[in-house]
């Protein structure tokens, strides 16, 4: 395997599938067989989870919520599909642990670096629920924190579209996909892989982020195994 550790960034609204809100079931199930197969690889993994399927706290002052109490429902709702995935996981014999910014310990453990490690170890998946427990933090930023503590390999941001492009690809049929492209360029175009602050600590701890099409067949297990699928961010295109 090129990666023997990765790092998955699963946004809110993959967990949705087509529905307009919530969890679809089949969804999340397609997801967990795509985590089982990598990790029937010998390959560890860690994953953080989004919540905009359920609640996004940028959306709280226009609807009358202050945007510190909104960022801190959006970090609940992940928790909400954390523990949906893990459920999926351990139900096809993958053992998983959830473990949150946030203190919710009667129903997951608390986020410790070093117990995280060692359940990624001995083989369990771990999934990160409420972001870094900052509001104003994004969970992409999550996802590049936790990615460089837990020493993953690789980040994996799946997605809906192939990769990266230099406008949206669902609504401009002449978008140009980039299968490479570097940090600063990915900043500079203002291309939105990843908020500026996840992309900066990538780029200076030197960790590549891998944008891929979660939907497409086998994906998640072709980029682990090398071959080209999406787009890659590192510091040389």
């Amino acid at each position: 395997m090129v990666y023997k550790r990765i790092l998955l960034k699963l946004s809110g609204e993959a967990l949705m599938g087509n529905e307009g809100y919530g969890i679809d079931p089949g969804t999340v199930e397609d997801v967990a067989l795509q985590i089982k197969d990598v990790r029937d690889l010998g390959v560890e993994v860690a994953v953080v989870v989004g919540g905009g399927n359920i609640y996004r706290g940028m959306k709280a002052e226009s609807q009358g919520v202050d945007r510190v109490t909104g960022d801190y429902m959006g970090m609940i709702a992940t928790a909400l599909n954390a523990l949906t995935l893990r459920e999926k996981l351990e139900q096809l014999a993958i053992p998983a642990r959830v473990q949150s910014a946030l203190a919710i310990e009667k129903v997951v453990e608390p986020y410790i670096q070093k117990k995280a490690l060692k359940h990624l170890q001995s083989g369990r998946v771990v999934i990160f629920a409420c972001g870094t427990g900052n509001p104003y933090f994004t969970t992409d930023t999550a996802a590049a924190l936790r990615a460089v503590e837990m020493g993953a390999d690789v980040l994996l941001k799946a997605t809906k579209v192939d990769g990266v492009f230099d406008k949206d690809p669902e609504i401009h049929r002449d978008a140009v996909f980039f299968p490479s492209i570097s940090y600063m360029d990915v900043i500079n175009k203002d291309l939105r892989v990843m908020d500026i602050t996840a992309i900066t600590l990538c780029k200076e701890n030197n960790l590549p982020v891998v944008v891929f099409n979660l939907r497409g067949k086998n994906n998640m297990k072709k980029v682990v195994q090398g071959k080209q699928v999406g787009t890659i961010v590192r510091r040389q295109a």
